[in-house]
């Protein structure tokens, strides 16, 4: 659940910290990925291959904390 607070009637301010907000847990590209009906094996493909996009964003990040790139 996301709450956020509305200082000083501004709500242009609280509506960008909520854009942000909802943009950080990923609620935007999962409203898009609902908007269509997806097959089972799109469904697996597409976890597949963000899975394999995690491991490589991974193993970059352990790459570089060791100093090999």
């Amino acid at each position: 659940m996301v709450n956020i607070v509305v200082r000083d009637n501004n709500v242009e301010q609280a509506l960008r910290a909520l854009k942000k907000k909802m943009q950080r847990e990923g609620t935007f590209r999962e409203m898009k990925r609902r908007k269509f009906y997806e097959k089972p094996s799109e469904k697996r493909a597409r976890q597949k291959a963000e899975a394999v996009r995690r491991a490589r964003k991974l193993a970059r990040k352990k790459a570089q904390r060791e100093g090999l790139l």
